[in-house]
């Protein structure tokens, strides 16, 4: 028979098993949280928590949808990227629920608020919207190129939710937040997802004549002086973000999705030097006038001996702490003290209970999970067959790689904190709904990249003997 006929019967069977792939791990997935969850129930109250049934079957409903709406309308996808998500997801829950039970907090919430208020039922209420999202973007994204089409718009929505949170009160000594009505909404999270619309649609015009330099100076291509000017208004847009709204994780995110979208365009690695050096240069000017800044730099260079003259010293030293109680196999789920952080306990810091209550082999195993979504979404960008979906895709998965980056080297005292949530992992709705959507983009990239083309029509009847003929 014809190799297009082969192909299109390999696809065909190719599709099924995907989905069986995808149906196994979803299986495990949810069955390794039911399990944590049920662990930690046993260590602290020394029996099976009450709402272990109610979150397994809620666990297994939005699994269960999610699946198969990716096996009706997206069936040659990736089959590890949503079981992966929703481990995480899982995970998360597991731990925040674990945070809610802590006497300290709740004590503090009660003397800071009056009244304490869980997070974990909030957050499974989060996750629920996630999902539906994820399934609206499948259902109305039939194909990844349309996005193109809106690559100048993309770019005023992004700058409208950046700019927005300067007009609000700010929270924590950072203005990264909109309240409206009561609820907190971080326009950031959103922004990376436009953002990366942005870039892949102008990059892949501009792409020629951002590769082309001018000249070579140790063993770097130097670009052009005109070619500097895109680079040049990103850094100063981040530069301003920094200043106006204190928010270093927004702006490091920012920056570094674009230096990574413009060296997979051009393939110059000039692009990474300038960025890295103009980063540098953004960080170290802010940081000698402004205090917040200043305060977070002063923790990470000392984090245990700046009590007497900073306040920020008491997180990061907590949480150096607890990654250094769990040692290698953690003090148990349940078991260790990472609520002493405080109200970051389950948002900024949660990676400090994962160290400390599963101990280094479970941070590692966390930190692979993350790993794995970045490969896939990697794999997902040499996989599409156009370049629009290329660039998209090693954005989106950029970004996800930096904020990971950013987030568990702040808490682990790698880089300065920047107050940016653990995708995933930590309570926030924002951060939930926008990653639950920037899976749903990745999958539908590599459902595109990897459906068999269609066989073309013969135009005559020689043409057809000659396709059929063995």
């Amino acid at each position: 028979m014809s190799v297009v006929t082969n192909t299109t019967t390999i696809g065909a069977i190719d599709a099924p098993s995907r989905r069986n792939t995808e149906l196994g791990l979803m299986v495990f997935a949810i069955a390794i949280s039911v399990f944590a969850y049920a662990n930690v129930g046993l260590a602290m109250d020394g029996k099976l928590p009450s709402g272990m049934f109610g979150y397994g079957g809620g666990l297994i409903l939005l699994g269960g949808v999610s699946h198969l709406v990716v096996r009706k309308f997206a069936p040659y996808a990736d089959p590890l990227l949503l079981p992966l998500a929703t481990l995480l997801n899982g995970l998360g829950l597991v731990l925040i629920w674990r945070l809610d039970q802590s006497d300290r907090l709740i004590s503090l919430a009660k003397y800071q608020y009056g009244v304490f208020t869980p997070s974990a039922p909030r957050q499974l209420m989060y996750s629920a919207i996630g999902v539906a999202l994820f399934v609206a973007v499948l259902l109305m994204l039939k194909d990844h190129r349309i996005l193109q089409r809106y690559t100048y718009i993309s770019m005023v929505v992004a700058l409208i939710l950046l700019i927005l949170p300067m007009f609000f009160p700010g929270k924590f000594g950072a203005k990264i937040w909109i309240t409206i009505a009561g609820f907190s909404i971080q326009p950031g999270e959103f922004a990376k997802i436009i953002i990366a619309i942005f870039f892949a649609g102008y990059l892949m015009v501009k792409r020629d004549a951002l590769a082309l330099a001018s000249r070579r100076f140790m063993g770097m291509y130097l670009p052009r002086g005109r070619d500097l000017g895109p680079i040049l208004v990103i850094w100063a847009l981040s530069i301003l973000i920094l200043v106006f709204e204190t928010d270093l994780g927004t702006s490091l995110l920012f920056f570094g999705l674009f230096v990574i979208m413009l060296y997979v365009a051009t393939e110059r690695t000039s692009w990474i030097v300038f960025g890295l050096l103009m980063s540098a240069a953004g960080a170290v000017g802010v940081a000698t006038f402004e205090h917040h800044v200043q305060s977070r730099v002063n923790a990470w260079k000392d984090p245990f001996g700046c009590f007497k003259t900073d306040g920020a010293c008491e997180q990061i030293s907590n949480a150096i702490m607890s990654f250094g109680s769990g040692g290698t196999l953690g003090t148990g789920w349940g078991q260790g003290h990472s609520d002493l952080i405080g109200f970051a306990a389950n948002a900024d810091f949660i990676l400090a209970t994962v160290g400390e209550e599963i101990g280094l082999a479970g941070m590692m195993a966390v930190l692979l999970i993350y790993g794995l979504i970045i490969e896939r979404g990697v794999r997902t960008a040499l996989a599409a067959r156009d370049p629009f979906g290329k660039l998209l895709a090693i954005g989106l998965s950029g970004a996800f790689a930096i904020q990971v980056f950013v987030v568990a080297g702040g808490v682990m005292g790698l880089i300065p904190l920047t107050g940016m949530t653990m995708p995933f992992l930590a309570a926030g709705g924002s951060s939930v709904l926008a990653n639950w959507a920037l899976i749903a983009i990745l999958i539908r990239i590599s459902d595109t990249a990897r459906r068999p083309a269609p066989a073309p029509a013969p135009s005559s009847d020689a043409e057809m003997t000659q396709v059929v003929r063995p």
